[in-house]
């Protein structure tokens, strides 16, 4: 029997209509949708989905992850779920897992796809609007003019070097960090050049303009992204 291909679908950072019509056509084309799970029984992004997808009569599967830095905890979990995808994909059934934003830019997907391309299955990547450009678009700013590098990184990174370079910086998942990352900024009297989106697309949805106006004390969730303009 052939095998079934796993896709990887980017379902953009919360609003459903930012879905691409090739991401609505893949998921009404396959029978399983694979969605992560936190502990606290959310599916974001199968929600995101459910949007605008009609999920009548497909199977989902719940995947597992898990937010400890300890890689080998962090590969243990990948090859569980690789072991619940590959159930479905054995039967002759494709499977197209969720993942918010684009696939390709710090994606659960990618670890998946290379577990699962290792033992032979056929993947696809089907691209989705990153979330740190629809922040853009909600803040009404352009990320790059002409010659202008882009700097899109994690906010848990060391941000001396990286807030040092030229063109605009992206800072995304930022909401842990976040009290380090408005002090480095303050530091760097960069705050009046910085704004915040917090769960862009979503109905908690906060924007902060100007982080020199106006700022969010403590840590405020995992969607957190800042852009800072040079």
């Amino acid at each position: 029997m052939k095998k079934g291909i796993f896709y990887g679908v980017g379902v953009g950072p919360g609003d459903p209509e930012l879905m691409t019509l090739k991401a609505v056509r893949v998921l009404e084309q396959c029978p399983v949708i694979a969605a992560p799970k936190t502990k606290s029984g959310e599916m974001l992004a199968l929600d995101i989905a459910s949007g605008i997808v009609d999920r009548k009569g497909k199977t989902i599967v719940p995947l597992y992850f898990t937010m400890e830095r300890d890689k080998a905890v962090q590969h243990a979990a990948h090859l569980a779920a690789a072991a619940a995808v590959r159930e479905y994909l054995d039967k002759g059934q494709d499977v197209a897992m969720l993942n918010l934003g684009d696939v390709s830019i710090y994606a659960t997907y990618s670890y998946m796809m290379a577990i699962l391309k290792d033992q032979g299955y056929e993947t696809v990547m089907v691209p989705g609007v990153p979330s740190f450009c629809a922040v853009a678009a909600r803040l009404g700013v352009s990320l790059t003019e002409m010659n202008g590098p882009l700097h899109i990184v994690p906010g848990s990174m060391a941000l001396d070097e990286v807030l040092d370079q030229p063109g605009t910086k992206v800072l995304m998942k930022s909401g842990r960090q976040l009290p380090a990352v408005l002090e480095a900024l303050e530091a760097r009297n960069a705050l009046g050049t910085s704004m915040l989106v917090q769960n862009c697309g979503l109905p908690e949805e906060t924007v902060y303009a100007n982080l020199s106006e106006e700022r969010p004390e403590g840590n405020h969730g995992y969607f957190s992204t800042v852009i800072v303009k040079e």
